[in-house]
């Protein structure tokens, strides 16, 4: 039996000859991680937390303000990037797209349990506090991630095209760091100040503080980027050895 005649009938698929295939270990393995920090940082973009610093930044000031899923958002463009070098254009694309269709399911699951009834009031209140995604949160979110990654992908291989398997600290850093450029100011600019004017939920932010909240954003994206590009690696290399 040929393995896309085991895949139809059910086998065991690309682990149909090694259950411990390096490349089929290492693309479930990211995917997963893709989708649990895609889902995370859904869960945690309410949150704004005030990194402070040790000293001073023009605009920014002394600390950096952030939403909370800034982390586990980060984490997507290390899986991304990765699945990307390892797996190619279109499957990376493939991932990325089908994953911004899963959050969708994340807040519909998310809603449905906030809509039923709770035994607490206090609990079910708390719930309500910390899982109640504000609609400009939402739209800021979507909207940037679905340009963002795609750019992230679009980028990634258009210097790979040019640079071959060589350089690969170069495609990480550039397509991480200009995507997040590209996130940043699409989530910032929507969650604080179109969505808040076109749908009424809360006051828009003056653009002195615009400009602040996404640079500090941006330079704490930027370093994690440089600093993630070692463990893409150590990732790839672990898996062509």
């Amino acid at each position: 039996m040929s393995e896309g005649t085991a895949t139809r009938a059910g086998g065991d698929g690309p682990f149909a000859a090694d259950p411990l295939d390096r490349s089929a270990v290492a693309a479930v393995s990211l995917i997963t991680l893709f989708v649990v920090a895609l889902a995370t940082s859904q869960l945690t973009a309410a949150k704004v937390i005030a990194l402070p610093l040790p000293f001073a930044l023009p605009v920014v000031g002394p600390e950096i303000t952030l939403p909370g899923a800034a982390l586990a958002y980060a984490l997507t463009f290390l899986a991304s990037d990765c699945y990307a070098e390892l797996y190619g254009r279109r499957a990376t694309q493939v991932v990325v797209n089908v994953a911004f269709l899963a959050n969708f399911l994340v807040l519909a699951l998310v809603w449905s349990t906030l809509a039923a009834p709770g035994i607490d009031p206090e609990v079910a209140a708390a719930f309500d506090t910390a899982l109640g995604p504000a609609a400009n949160i939402v739209a800021g979110s979507l909207l940037a991630y679905v340009v963002s990654q795609n750019w992230d992908v679009f980028v990634f291989h258009a210097i790979r095209d040019r640079t071959g398997e060589g350089l690969l600290w170069l495609r990480n850093i550039a397509s991480t760091a200009s995507s997040q450029a590209i996130d940043t100011a699409i989530f910032v600019g929507v969650a604080f100040y179109g969505a808040p004017i076109l749908l009424g939920s809360g006051d828009p932010l003056q653009p002195g503080i615009l400009l602040a909240l996404g640079l500090g954003q941006y330079l704490l994206k930027l370093a994690i980027a440089v600093l993630d590009t070692p463990i893409v690696y150590l990732v790839v290399g672990a898996v062509r050895e």
